[in-house]
């Protein structure tokens, strides 16, 4: 009915305490969201609620700890806010007009505004916009182009969505972009396994399907075991077949070696992260030593089955085809830079719970510490000996040379 908050861009709320970044965000949505206080640091973790923005489409609007938040929980509270703004699509930064700039609230507008290329947009919302603006706030509201609202009347709010919707990030692209065309046929493979919600398919599954129909395509939905029954009902062979990754070797043999054939956690890869920095990863197993450091990123707090994928598919494999004596760390949150010098090779999930601007600032930090990065997907294509063929259907992987 709605699109998945996974898939909708986030747009940040950046500011010190009591800059009204919370009275804000219920002016927004017209009703409380978000606690409101006069005390300093009443928002101690981000709030992220999905909000509909004509123009736009559904966002994620996260409302955050202030950047000059004190004590030791004030670090972490920090540190919580700076993760968000390095995964933002969109930063509204937010600063009360009525009380002059902190040393703080400078540095902020400084490298927000002035320093270097933007990676993403940044406006600049003045609240308490009914209050006597200090001259330096109106300074910055000018110079900036910002926008002066106050909340409680809502005074300015429309302006300021009029203005995000102007100023809308680069959408992630579909699972199938550029890939078929209408009129084309598709097969889904979608075993049923113990990981499967129950009475519903996973996200990539669902997300392929919606867009196969919205590329006016047509779409055959097979279990694994049923594969070749309905492969050779065809009259015509279908332009791609997509498969879960754990059922690689089982649909290949059942299909032609020349029909296109890749997973769905490829295609969201590509949709979520860099296909090529995945794919790059992939000649570290070549090198892996005999007791190799493997840490597995997962996204989703997903309840492990006694069968999962992360825990217990992808490390049996690894042992048995890379390194026998591997030991593996599961985290669904990236380490520090340094602790991530340790490990020999990342292997990051399909990341379908993920913006693609989350996973681009892991993989980001996952480059500036050196080590190789690749995804669920690949790797059990590697494994599975179906490497390069599952990257064959992507044109910009330059397979057909």
């Amino acid at each position: 009915m709605q699109a998945p908050l996974a898939g909708q861009p986030r747009i940040v709320l950046l500011g010190v305490r009591n800059a009204g970044k919370s009275s804000l965000m219920n002016a927004l949505f017209e009703k409380q969201v978000a606690i409101v206080s006069e005390s300093p640091g009443t928002t101690t973790d981000p709030v992220t609620r999905s909000f509909e923005i004509p123009g736009f489409g559904a966002a994620g609007i996260v409302d955050t700890a202030g950047i000059d938040d004190e004590g030791e929980l004030g670090r972490q509270r920090i540190r919580s806010t700076l993760e968000r703004y390095k995964s933002a699509d969109m930063v509204l930064f937010i600063s009360s007009a009525k009380i002059a700039p902190t040393d703080t609230e400078r540095d902020l507008y400084t490298n927000l505004f002035e320093k270097g290329k933007k990676s993403r947009p940044v406006l600049l919302v003045l609240t308490h916009g009914n209050s006597t603006a200090d001259p330096d706030k109106k300074e910055w509201l000018e110079k900036s182009k910002g926008y002066l609202v106050d909340s409680p009347d809502r005074a300015g709010i429309s302006e300021l969505i009029n203005g995000i919707a102007s100023h809308r990030p680069e959408q992630e692209a579909t699972p199938l972009e550029g890939l078929v065309n209408s009129g084309d046929t598709i097969i889904l493979v979608t075993p049923i396994d113990s990981a499967a919600p129950k009475g519903r398919m996973i996200l990539p599954q669902v997300e392929a399907l919606r867009d196969a129909l919205d590329k006016d395509c047509a779409v055959l939905v097979v279990k694994e075991h049923e594969l070749r029954k309905y492969y050779n009902s065809l009259k015509e062979r279908p332009k791609l077949v997509i498969t879960d990754s754990q059922a690689f070797q089982q649909v290949a043999e059942q299909i032609p070696a020349d029909q296109p054939l890749t997973s769905f956690s490829i295609l969201f890869a590509r949709k979520k992260g860099d296909l090529g920095q995945y794919t790059a990863g992939l000649t570290a197993l070549d090198s892996m030593p005999s007791a190799a450091n493997v840490l597995v990123l997962e996204s989703c707090s997903h309840h492990r089955q006694a069968d999962d994928i992360g825990t217990v598919k992808i490390p049996k494999l690894f042992r048995k085809h890379c390194s026998k004596g591997a030991t593996f760390n599961h985290v669904r949150q990236l380490p520090s830079q340094s602790e991530l010098e340790k490990y020999d090779l990342v292997i990051q999930c399909a990341s379908c719970m993920l913006t693609r601007g989350k996973v681009m600032s892991r993989l980001n930090t996952l480059t500036g510490s050196g080590v190789p990065v690749t995804n669920y997907g690949l790797f059990l294509a590697w494994v599975n000996g179906l490497f390069p063929r599952a990257l064959e259907p992507i044109p910009e992987m330059g397979i057909f040379g």
